[in-house]
C-alpha cells in the first residue's frame, strides 16, 4: 500500500507538532486535527519558526520550507481524514480518550487506511479492539524533538498484520528514522530500559551518594550520554515519568518501576522539569 497523504490527531502537542513536521518535510500531504483552531494556528506557527531557523543555519533551502508547509493543513473536524492512508494519534496519554480516537477514526477512514498510535506505554491492543481494523492498528513511537531524533518504535499487537509492520517499516525509513520492532508490552524497548536507569538516578541523588551535578556529568562523560539522568528527566516532564513508571509497574510488578518518594513530591510542588521552570535544576534564571 502506498502511503500520500498522513493525518495527525492532536497536532498541537509537542509531539504532534513533530510528526506532522517531519511527514511534510518528507513529501507527504499532512492534515493536522485539533479541536481548537487558535492553537492548531500556534502549531503551524512553530513549525515555521523550526524550519526558518534551519534555513538561517544553512540545513533547508526557503524554497524546501515553503514546499514543507504548503503540504501542511489543518482542521478541527476529523472527518477530513476521510481520504488519508495513514492516521497517527498523539492526543493524551488516556487510554478511554484514544479509544474513543480510534473507534471514530475507525467509522472515518477508508477501509485501506492504517491508524498508528504514538503512545509511550498504553496497551495498543486495548486500542485497536475500539475499531473494526485491529489487523491495521500499530504503535508509531516517535521519540522528543521528533524533527531530530533518529529513532522510530513500531509496535505489534498480537492483531496486527505483518502487511501493515511492513508498510510501517517504510514509511518510517521514508522520515529517515531508524526503525525497531517491539512487542506490545508496556514501555516497549527504549522506555523499559530508559525509566528504571532515570529512577535509580534520582534515589542516588536523593540517598546524597552524589550532587546532581556529579550524577550527570559521570554519565555524559563516563557513557558518553549526550544528557545526564537528571537533566533528561527535566526535559521529559516529571509527570511523565510518573505516568509510564506506574503503567509499567501496573502490568508488571516489578519494584524497579515503583516511583522515588522525591519524584512524587516534586510533581505534588508542581516542578515538573522544563516545562515548568522548576525541576532538579531550575531554569528560570
Amino acid at each position: 500500500m502506498e502511503i500520500k497523504k498522513v493525518g495527525v490527531v492532536a497536532m498541537t502537542g509537542t509531539m504532534g507538532t513533530g510528526i506532522a513536521q517531519v511527514c511534510a518535510q518528507a513529501g507527504y500531504q499532512v492534515l493536522g486535527s485539533s479541536r481548537n483552531q487558535a492553537n492548531l494556528d500556534k502549531a503551524v506557527a512553530s513549525i515555521t519558526s523550526g524550519l526558518s531557523k534551519a534555513v538561517e543555519k544553512g540545513r533547508m533551502t526557503e524554497a524546501d520550507k515553503k514546499a514543507t508547509l504548503s503540504r501542511i493543513k489543518t482542521t478541527t473536524d476529523m472527518k477530513g481524514f476521510a481520504d488519508c492512508d495513514l492516521v497517527i494519534e498523539a492526543a493524551l496519554e488516556d487510554m478511554g480518550l484514544k479509544k474513543q480516537i480510534f473507534a471514530e477514526l475507525d467509522k472515518i477512514c477508508p477501509p485501506h487506511a492504517i491508524l498508528g498510535t504514538n503512545t509511550s506505554c498504553l496497551s495498543i491492543a486495548e486500542i485497536a479492539m475500539a475499531t473494526r481494523r485491529p489487523d491495521k492498528v500499530l504503535g508509531l513511537h516517535f521519540f522528543n524533538p521528533v524533527p531530530l531524533m533518529k529513532l522510530l518504535e513500531l509496535v505489534k499487537t498480537i492483531a496486527t498484520s505483518d502487511e501493515t509492520m511492513e508498510v510501517g517499516k517504510k514509511f518510517g525509513l521514508s522520515l529517515g528514522k531508524t526503525t525497531v520492532v517491539a512487542k506490545d508490552l508496556p514501555g516497549f524497548i527504549v522506555n523499559r530500559l530508559m525509566i528504571p536507569f532515570i529512577l535509580h538516578a534520582i534515589r542516588l541523588y536523593d540517598a546524597g551518594v552524589a550532587t546532581r551535578e556529579d550524577i550527570d556529568t559521570g554519565i555524559n562523560l563516563g557513557l558518553n550520554h549526550p544528557m545526564g539522568p537528571l537533566a533528561l528527566a527535566d526535559l521529559i516532564g516529571l509527570d511523565v515519568i510518573a505516568f509510564v513508571a506506574n503503567g509499567i509497574y501496573a502490568e508488571t510488578k516489578d519494584p524497579q518501576y515503583v516511583l522515588p518518594v522525591l519524584v512524587n513530591k516534586m510533581i505534588t510542588a508542581g516542578w515538573l522539569g522544563r516545562k515548568t521552570g522548576k525541576g532538579f535544576y531550575d531554569y528560570k534564571k
